[in-house]
């Protein structure tokens, strides 16, 4: 039996080695161990998965620095900032195989909050932590960096925008914003999910929730800012809310409470 053990941990290892190989041989980022050690210092849904997931999510990492062009406005980008916003969008798609996200090719990254004209400079107005473009800026993304880090940090308590804002982008796979994902969920599913959104919304507005607020401004907030707390306190949410938390999982393919 050890030696089928022994034997079965070698297999696995050198598929491992080669399958990396094979990643490496197609990617253009490459995560050294100085950026890996980052991914363990400030992504603690990395630092918890198996040795095999994190090579997964290092691998899925690599893939969206790929795919995405992430640009720093008023500062210089460091690697933490290019780590944390790619780990925001390999967080909510970690289980599903061989997706990537098409509807975003640039991540523009401001300081602080910004304002509906994509100012973040002047005093007043400057409300935005995080949103999806539209219109003309179809296939941008713009987040806080100042939200960005704190969704990272023992202080984010429920919330992480970037991890919001790429729920969106999945909301938006199938070509509507609606808090309706139907590429990733059943047609049996649809109806019973959005009663469920209906039914908390009231819960919400009746002061009988925990679910930040700001879930009840439409369908799609509030996909987003369930997901949030789904990923962020995924422990408390499965306690408090068992059937939401059920159907997030089925939604995601993944149970982080587990």
């Amino acid at each position: 039996m050890i030696f089928f053990a022994i034997l079965i941990a070698i297999v696995i290892s050198y598929s491992l080695f080669q399958w990396r190989r094979k990643r490496e041989g197609l990617t253009q980022h490459i995560l050294n161990d100085a950026q890996k050690a980052l991914l363990a210092k400030h992504v603690n849904y990395y630092k918890n998965l198996s040795d095999t997931d994190k090579l997964y999510f290092e691998d899925k990492i690599e893939q969206f620095l790929d795919d995405v062009n992430i640009e720093a406005v008023g500062f210089e980008l460091t690697d933490t900032d290019r780590l944390m916003v790619a780990s925001s969008a390999v967080i909510p798609i970690f289980r599903f195989k061989d997706w990537s996200y098409r509807n975003v090719t640039n991540v523009l990254l401001y300081p602080d909050t910004f304002d509906k004209d994509f100012q973040y400079e002047e005093a007043g107005g400057r409300n935005i932590m995080g949103m999806v473009g539209t219109g003309y800026m179809n296939g941008q993304m713009l987040l806080s960096r100042s939200a960005l880090v704190k969704g990272f940090s023992g202080q984010a308590g429920k919330s992480n925008t970037a991890v919001h804002e790429f729920v969106h982008l999945l909301d938006k796979a199938d070509g509507e914003t609606d808090g309706i994902p139907e590429q990733f969920l059943a047609h049996q599913y649809i109806k019973p999910w959005i009663s469920m959104m209906h039914k908390e919304v009231n819960k919400i507005e009746k002061g009988h929730s925990d679910i930040d607020p700001y879930a009840t401004t439409n369908e799609a907030e509030f996909f987003a800012v369930v997901s949030e707390y789904f990923f962020e306190k995924p422990e408390q949410f499965e306690s408090r809310h068992p059937e939401l938390y059920s159907m997030l999982s089925r939604i995601f393919g993944q149970s982080p409470a587990n």
